[in-house]
């Protein structure tokens, strides 16, 4: 994923201003003005890295001083420095926690992705890790980027992605082929259309009104393989993308992928993610005039 540097920076800056308020009183009271300090960013424990480029970005047009000692997808271990920072002491710490909070957040989200797309590699899986809009507002850029850098793919990003015919869009159309053939009617060809349907005749259904992906949500992997033969018979398995979508888990991640399935989306990459423990230390204090001190 690209964003043009400048346009990534206010949206980086707007998560500092949400954090940082009317200001740091704490550093403020606290740390002399123009002191100057070295800290290093060091992770607390193994995962895969991500949030490099956007925590340089921030520091620097902070005016800090950043050295990255790894790069987005690199893994991680308990101990490692991840980057050094140095520059102005109150605005280290005043920036401090929002650097923190989207590096560990975006690294738990690209360390648990790896995790998932390595197991299907080594069960020879084809089917894809997907994420899903299931993001905290103003964190989708962010969360979709790490799911990138794990390896996953990031799904449609906003509404205007992809036509996307969800339940309460079938229930208003009034069944699942009258809801694609709208969408037919009013799309442009440079969208593709995917419909969601709990049943297998509902997916060739689907299928056979012009859906590009049909999604089975809330199947089970046996329900799945029904679906599949269904498609298989009605003539549309392999022209049309199957993904499968809820109840999935780390645990049965196998079971949905051995169901002959393209893609896997899994709302808990972003919405229930685990942050990776990551921490910021001062390790220099190159000027103090603290106390009087020169």
């Amino acid at each position: 994923m690209f964003m043009p540097h400048k346009i990534l920076e206010e949206k980086l800056k707007q998560l500092l201003a949400e954090d940082v308020g009317n200001g740091d009183v704490t550093s403020a009271a606290v740390v002399p003005a123009g002191l100057k300090v070295e800290a290093e960013v060091i992770a607390k424990e193994a995962g895969v890295a991500a949030g490099i480029e956007e925590i340089g970005i921030l520091a620097e047009s902070l005016g800090l001083s950043v050295k990255a000692e790894v790069e987005d997808g690199e893994r991680i271990g308990n101990g490692q420095i991840i980057m050094k920072i140095s520059g102005d002491a109150q605005t280290t710490l005043s920036a401090e926690r929002t650097m923190l909070n989207l590096l560990s957040r975006m690294s738990g989200i690209s360390t648990a992705t790896r995790r998932l797309t390595e197991k299907l590699r080594k069960a020879k899986a084809t089917a894809k890790i997907a994420a899903t809009r299931k993001t905290p507002p103003g964190m989708l850029y962010f969360d979709k980027k790490a799911v990138l850098i794990g390896g996953g793919d990031p799904h449609r990003l906003r509404l205007d992605d992809m036509i996307l015919i969800k339940d309460n869009h079938v229930v208003i159309a009034g069944s699942v082929e009258e809801a694609v053939k709208r969408a037919k009617q009013a799309a442009s060809f440079s969208k593709k259309i995917e419909a969601e349907v709990t049943s297998g005749a509902d997916a060739v259904k689907a299928a056979e009104a012009g859906a590009d992906i049909v999604m089975l949500d809330n199947f089970s992997p046996s329900q799945i393989k029904e679906a599949a033969e269904a498609l298989k018979k009605a003539g549309f398995f392999g022209k049309v993308l199957l993904e499968v979508s809820g109840r999935i888990t780390e645990q049965n991640l196998l079971d949905y992928a051995s169901a002959q399935v393209d893609v896997i989306s899994m709302g808990a990459l972003t919405h229930s993610v685990k942050a990776l423990d990551i921490s910021l230390e001062i390790v220099k204090v190159k000027q103090s005039a603290f106390l009087g001190q020169k």
